[in-house]
């Protein structure tokens, strides 16, 4: 998620490749999702101004990810997968905003140069010639930039043409995806060059665009009355975004994205497995804690979905896997639907003498965001 600060577009809200990171208002840093290689450790991080999150389309290969944070004072904080050097930019001084893509990280100074750091075999941190720059971007293989002028830059792989920006004129931001990358103008609307397939670069008919993202395969814009629109890959709902309203700025992860509303609550569609695309909630947050962890015996455990009784997946269910914890106590919104099987979570656990409490009036928030599940019955 970009906003304009002074002229140079930054970021508090970033989608990674199976993480999202967000800053508050008081400048503390708060992280979500896949942290094996530390990419969500981020609860020290103070006076943050903006974040970014490092992006990389869904292969088997591309599972870690690092994190960036910009400090009021223009120091740069980094945590998380370091392979190539992306996390090595403690001594950078006079930034005024991050970007961050696969083994890769850009500084745009105020001076309008740039600097990078990470991986420099496509070219992509190719970067030290740039003046005059007011937004840098990151997608897998390629960086972009905005001038001044409105003019655009771009360096690294271009098999798809995602570098052939030299004609685009009259930008105020740009976001660079897997293959592609997205222009917006001063005058609302979206260009695109790149792989064309996916339906990513499908924003000819945009209008009164404010703020756009890339995500590996989709693009998403939010326009001045706070509606969004997106085109390309939605095969998890990442493009699912229709419904939303009064949002003032969106971030596209590899199959997620993320929008930030005016109260300050944050919207997510796409994909939500922290670890395995078949993993429960339950099971996800029980497998982070060792099973001796004296916290379980006063824990409460918060779904929104009531915990699976029998499940086709996994040999066996959350319901099983509480059991299994001195965990006294579970709350959930709504009862899981009979789509799939029968379930008995409740009252199992009810049963064995845990404490359950169902909070219906959440009820209506889950069902809306399981409406893709409920529209096959």
């Amino acid at each position: 998620m970009r906003l304009q600060d002074g002229g140079v577009t930054v970021s508090v809200l970033a989608a990674g490749r199976r993480h999202s990171v967000g800053r508050r208002a008081d400048g503390t840093v708060v992280a979500v999702g896949h942290g094996v290689a530390g990419e969500c450790r981020v609860e020290g991080w103070a006076d943050v101004v903006a974040v970014a999150a490092g992006n990389v389309h869904t292969a088997p290969n591309t599972g870690r990810s690092h994190t960036v944070g910009l400090l009021a004072d223009g120091a740069v904080l980094a945590t998380g997968w370091n392979g190539d050097g992306q996390c090595d930019v403690s001594g950078w001084r006079d930034v005024m905003a991050v970007a961050a893509g696969w083994r890769r990280t850009l500084g745009l100074r105020a001076d309008g140069t740039v600097v990078a750091a990470g991986r420099t075999a496509e070219g992509a941190c190719d970067v030290q010639a740039w003046r005059e720059m007011v937004s840098v971007s990151c997608g897998d293989w390629h960086s972009i930039g905005v001038q001044a002028d409105g003019r655009a830059l771009a360096v690294g792989s271009d098999r798809r043409g995602q570098c052939a920006v030299d004609g685009w004129r009259d930008l105020v931001d740009a976001a660079a995806g897997y293959l592609h990358t997205v222009g917006l103008r001063a005058d609302g609307r979206v260009v695109a060059t790149g792989e064309r397939r996916t339906g990513a670069c499908d924003v000819d008919g945009w209008r009164d665009v404010v703020g756009l993202a890339a995500g590996s395969r989709h693009t998403v814009a939010v326009t001045g009355s706070g509606r969004v629109v997106a085109a390309g890959d939605s095969s998890l709902g990442q493009c699912d975004v229709g419904g939303w309203r009064d949002v003032v700025a969106v971030s596209a992860g590899s199959t997620h994205t993320l929008g930030l509303r005016a109260d300050g609550t944050v919207l997510a569609d796409g994909y939500s497995r922290r670890d395995a695309p078949h993993d429960h909630a339950e099971e996800a947050a029980l497998r982070a804690l060792a099973a001796d962890d004296p916290r379980l015996a006063t824990a409460t455990l918060y779904s929104s979905l009531e915990p699976c009784s029998t499940r086709a997946s996994r040999s066996r269910s959350c319901t099983a896997l509480i059991l299994d914890t001195p965990i006294p106590r579970v709350v959930f919104a709504w009862r899981e639907p009979d789509l799939f099987v029968d379930c008995e979570g409740a009252e199992l656990l009810r049963a064995a003498g845990r404490e359950v409490v169902e909070v219906p009036e959440l009820a209506p928030l889950v069902r809306r965001v399981n409406a893709h599940l409920l529209d096959r019955r």
